[in-house]
This record gives structure tokens, sequence and C-alpha cells, in this order.
């Protein structure tokens, strides 16, 4: 976005709009199927089954709004590739509020289940000083009581009109990654609604003419795991000299060894979920 802005190309609202639905549907899909993994791994099968059942729900309603269960090509240069019709947005609302209803029943079933919970709680601690100190960001920061969230601060369009609201724990263990999930889920689904009820007619793609030779493009968001950052450099007649993309993994991984210390060994399936993070990231 940074390298559209330098050319003079900055996406339409109507576009930023869609970009950030997309963000949040890609989040909400990812926290529904940790959820239901983390209840897996703590001996509630029950959990996998019902979170599956609404993560397939949303990854379908994707595929047939967006043309991709898991959202891919649908951000380009100058804005998205697709559009939502006024049939689509109905059918995301109406969606909305079944899976507000179902996470919340969920949600008194995961906190009232003794057994869940005896593994949830004080496993896997990460301190805020150990998470400062290893520069943790994204949903592990926020559990272990840090406030960092790329949508709230700096909040680029348009975030900055959305008013998120920031979900943090400070016990910083499995069960506090649990519930920053649960409650970020049920902001993703308010600032769904939000997007919508904002979305007017209007440009979904601008033209973005080529950037000179050495233009440098800085992009920052909060994905799901965590903030994203790529840094890009423009070469010559419109190639890419230099790209470096981040992962929030790459922070967070220390994170875990840390947190698995002290804790028994069936435990570290349960630990390695909480954080969820990519092997692949580390290597970008």
């Amino acid at each position: 976005m940074a390298l559209e802005s330098m050319a003079g190309a900055q996406p339409a609202e109507r576009s930023l709009l869609l970009r950030a639905l997309l963000l949040e549907r890609e989040r909400i899909a990812n926290h529904l199927g940790d959820l239901g993994y983390l209840g897996n791994d703590g001996g509630l099968a029950f959990g996998l089954a019902q979170f599956s059942r609404l993560k397939e729900d949303v990854l379908r309603l994707n595929a047939r709004l967006f043309g991709h269960r898991y959202l891919m090509d649908c951000v380009v240069p100058g804005g998205v590739a697709m559009d939502l019709e006024p049939a689509g947005v109905t059918l995301l609302l109406d969606e909305a509020e079944r899976l507000e209803r179902d996470i919340l029943r969920l949600r008194e079933i995961y906190d009232d289940h003794a057994g869940l919970q005896d593994r949830f709680v004080a496993c896997g601690k990460l301190s805020a000083e150990t998470a400062a100190l290893l520069g943790v960001v994204g949903l592990a920061a926020r559990a272990s009581g840090l406030a960092i969230d790329a949508r709230v601060y700096p909040a680029c369009a348009p975030y900055d009109q959305l008013e998120t609201r920031m979900c943090t724990r400070r016990h910083g263990d499995v069960a506090a990654r649990v519930n920053v999930r649960f409650e970020e889920l049920l902001e993703s689904l308010s600032l769904e609604r939000r997007i919508l009820r904002r979305l007017a007619p209007g440009a979904t793609r601008v033209p973005v003419v080529p950037v000179a030779e050495g233009a440098l493009g800085i992009g920052w968001i909060e994905g799901w795991r965590g903030e994203v950052f790529v840094a890009l450099q423009a070469g010559a007649g419109g190639t890419v000299r230099r790209c470096h993309p981040h992962d929030p993994s790459w922070q967070n991984w220390p994170a875990l060894e840390h947190a698995i210390l002290g804790n028994i060994v069936p435990d570290f399936p349960l630990i390695n979920k909480s954080f969820n993070l990519s092997y692949a990231g580390q290597d970008l």
C-alpha cells in the first residue's frame, strides 16, 4: 500500500473496507480452527467437531462470495480483485449473527468444563517481562498483557475509522491465549458488521502507475497471528529489487521455548497449539 501511495494511487475507500473485511474473515476462520484444536488437545473432542463445523461454514461462504476458501488472489495492487453484492452483504450479516450465538455458547462450555480448564490454566505461562524482552507480537503478546495491535496503532485506513477494541489478558498462559481468541472472534464479527454498514458504492480498484527505480514501500498490518511487515524496493522497469516479508512467527518462536519450561511433556502439544506459529514463517 505504501508503494501505491507513493505512486499517487491510494486505494479507494470501498476497496480498503473490502481489504479489511477479508482480513477479519481470515482471522475468524483461523481462530475458529485454533479453538477447536485446543479443545481437542485438552481432551474435549467435542470442541474440535463444533469449531471445525463453524470454520468450514466460513470457508464455504468465502468461496461462494469471494471465489476462494482462503481468500487468495483477492488483494491486488490498487485495491481488490472482487466486489460484494447486496445479497452477499445480507449473507455475511446473517452468518455473523449465527456465529456469535454459537461462539458464545461454546465459550460457556469451554469455561464450565473442569477438565479442560485444568489443562488450560497456569499451563505454558509467558510473563509480560519475557514477552517484552523477546519482542513478542500479536495474540501471544496481548495474552501476556502487552497492548500491541496494529489495527489500534498505527491503525492504518480503514481501521482508523472502525474503533477496534484491543483484546488482552495478563496471565500469559494457555487459558489467556484461548480467551483472547474468543474475544477477538467476537470483535472481528463486530468489525465485520461495521465494515458492511459503511460499504458505500465506489471503486474497488484504481490504476497503479509505475514507481521509480529505488522506491521503497512498507506494508504493516495485524494478521491473525500478529503483525505482518513487508519491505519492498522497486527495481528498473517495474521489477522487484528486494523484498523482505516478516512473519510474526519469526519473533514469537523463541517465546515458546520459555513457555514450555516447567511443564510436563504431554502439555507441549497444547502449549504449542496455543501459539500456533508458522514453521515456514521462521524461514522467510
